[in-house]
């Protein structure tokens, strides 16, 4: 059962929590546009996309970003101001411990949690995939949108080749195709073009030249147009910014699935994205226990005290993060340990906090 006490700072927790994160907005959008505005006019985008498209993927992603933050600000502010108007002494003083101090807010916590969660798999991705498709048409769009000398395993056996990929025709030039089996080549095609027929879901090889090995005897054919199926699509060969933060859950994983087979570099960022989704949302605990611990204690200073410890703490647990993942990316460190790391390190941070906070 909630007591008074309990539903009283749940309310004062998420209250406060939305209305920092209605700040954040706010604050965002103004700088984002008097930024943007420049690249709206000059490639002519239409207000309904900029408003429906662009903004209605920048606010989902960047608020989801700095959540931590936002989180933990909300918790010291609020705390603070309890503390400051001398309402927690008297509630540890009326037979209220440390911990049990803390159920309303891990509760709170517990609702910020679940709602990011399920925003980080189910609806980030596809804000996302609407505000990258927006960038890259009408804020940043590519000079060149082709992908050159492509190697791709697509099965144990099978390995292509491509030149040069063109995504705007998707088509590719200079195709090649090898078949093994073990370790020795018993197909080889060679081809001028290759086109994805996005009605058929398959691809159109045209102008090519099939050699087939078997053991000292071969034979080549040749055509003019061939359709076939290969295990690659053409978003295999997209060159944009964030492309992995725009792929729902299931296509992460089976482009994770792929990527065992195919080794063309990517599997750190695609690990990456994956474990972030699952971590991150865990962070609600972990910062709440921080700022509970940090402004649970009337202090001179005031609020204003507190507060700027707990921006400057919140910060350097979003630059934590993006520490981890340039080590992860550049330096080799596994992602789930990339991952972990801030998490972790905080909470460990917090737990000492909480012990020498005031009971």
């Amino acid at each position: 059962m909630l007591s008074l006490i309990d539903r009283y700072i749940i309310k004062k927790y998420l209250t406060t929590f939305v209305f920092t994160m209605a700040i954040f907005t706010v604050v965002m959008v103004v700088f984002d546009v008097s930024e943007r505005l420049d690249d709206f006019l000059k490639y002519k985008a239409p207000l309904d996309k900029i408003i429906f498209e662009y903004y209605a993927g920048f606010i989902p992603f960047y608020l989801n970003f700095l959540c931590p933050l936002i989180n933990f600000i909300a918790v010291i502010f609020f705390t603070s101001k309890m503390a400051d108007q001398t309402e927690i002494v008297p509630i540890l003083s009326a037979g209220y411990s440390f911990n049990r101090l803390l159920r309303p807010y891990m509760i709170a916590a517990t609702i910020i949690f679940a709602v990011s969660f399920v925003f980080n798999i189910f609806i980030i991705p596809h804000t996302n995939k609407m505000k990258v498709d927006f960038e890259n048409i009408y804020v940043k769009p590519l000079k060149d949108n082709s992908r050159v000398s492509t190697h791709m395993q697509l099965d144990k056996n099978s390995y292509v080749y491509i030149d040069n990929f063109d995504n705007a025709t998707k088509t590719g030039y200079g195709f090649v195709l090898e078949i093994f089996k073990g370790d020795t080549l018993k197909e080889k095609m060679m081809a001028d073009r290759i086109t994805w027929d996005s009605v058929a879901t398959k691809w159109k090889i045209e102008g090519y030249t099939n050699r087939i090995i078997n053991g000292l005897r071969e034979r080549m054919d040749k055509g003019t147009v061939k359709d076939t199926t290969l295990d690659m699509k053409p978003s295999d060969f997209e060159l944009r910014d964030n492309m992995f933060t725009a792929m729902d859950t299931r296509e992460l994983n089976i482009r994770i699935h792929k990527e065992e087979t195919r080794g063309t570099g990517v599997m750190n960022d695609l690990l990456l994205e994956k474990y972030k989704r699952y971590v991150y949302p865990f962070s609600a605990f972990v910062l709440t226990l921080m700022g509970v611990a940090l402004s649970s204690k009337k202090v001179r200073g005031g609020i204003g005290l507190s507060l700027g410890v707990g921006i400057g703490l919140s910060f350097t647990y979003i630059v934590f993060i993006q520490f981890a993942t340039m080590f992860s990316l550049k330096g080799g460190l596994p992602p789930i340990i990339a991952v972990l790391i801030p998490n972790v390190t905080f909470l460990l941070v917090a737990i000492y906090l909480a012990i020498k906070a005031p009971k």
